[in-house]
């Protein structure tokens, strides 16, 4: 396995990370210790960070366009859901003593900055973290793919998704079948040609295209997302031939 170098990341979060074990809404107990790490991370070890967070802990498009809503309107309810958290996240960063910066893709300036590319890339340079929200700003397109583009645009090295549940890929549900087999290395079209649950295959596409390693693994363990961007051998990497 070739060596995994980071010096910039996207790390992708779900929204059901924040909620922790009671499914729903924003839990500090779980946000903090998470800040904590993603802080500590950015002091020591100088890898500039952005993230992309999800809104399903409060908000999920999908599951509201098929109790019959307007899929559009469905999906602007969860990109405002994902600033929910974004600011939630930017709180707990700079308690943990980071500056932060929150960019949505939807403008609303008195709560964060627009989505600019360049000042996106400046944060990074001075060692700020930037938090991606309201995904891209377009109904119909997941966080998932926020995430892949948004690394595509700022020359991410990689893609971190931090799976709650779930300690890499699998080639089926580890949870129903206890002879699932965990993949240590894929290729996109691994993940395309078997739809592999790593991230929608809009998003892998992108990826595909640009060059851009996926590392899929668990948040559930403490100390997992520094593994991870200091590219230590965890979970499951998804990347071209």
């Amino acid at each position: 396995m070739s060596e995994r170098k980071f010096k910039r990341i996207v790390l992708k979060l779900s929204g059901e990370a924040l909620a922790g074990d009671q499914g729903f809404g924003i839990n500090p107990q779980v946000v903090e210790p998470l800040a904590q790490e993603i802080a500590a991370l950015s002091k020591e070890s100088g890898i500039e960070i952005a993230i992309v967070v999800g809104g399903g802990n409060i908000w999920r498009g999908l599951s509201g366009s098929a109790k019959g809503m307007d899929r559009a309107s469905a999906d602007y309810m969860g990109m405002i859901a994902t600033v929910m958290n974004a600011i939630a996240l930017q709180d707990a960063l700079e308690n943990a003593g980071v500056a932060t910066r929150v960019q949505t893709a939807i403008e609303m300036q008195e709560v964060a900055e627009p989505y600019i590319r360049r000042r996106a890339i400046r944060h990074l340079e001075k060692g700020r973290i930037v938090i991606f929200a309201a995904g891209t700003g377009n109904p119909y397109f997941s966080t998932d793919t926020t995430a892949a583009l948004r690394a595509a645009e700022i020359e991410a090295d990689a893609i971190l998704m931090a799976k709650k549940f779930a300690d890499g890929v699998y080639d089926s549900d580890p949870k129903t079948n206890p002879n699932a087999v965990k993949f240590d290395e894929l290729t996109y079209m691994d993940v395309i040609s078997k739809e592999l649950k790593v991230m929608d295959a809009t998003s892998t596409t992108l990826c595909k295209d640009n060059h851009i390693p996926i590392v899929v693994f668990s948040m559930d363990i403490p100390g997992n997302i520094t593994k991870a961007a200091k590219g230590e051998e965890i979970g499951t990497i998804v990347r071209g031939e």
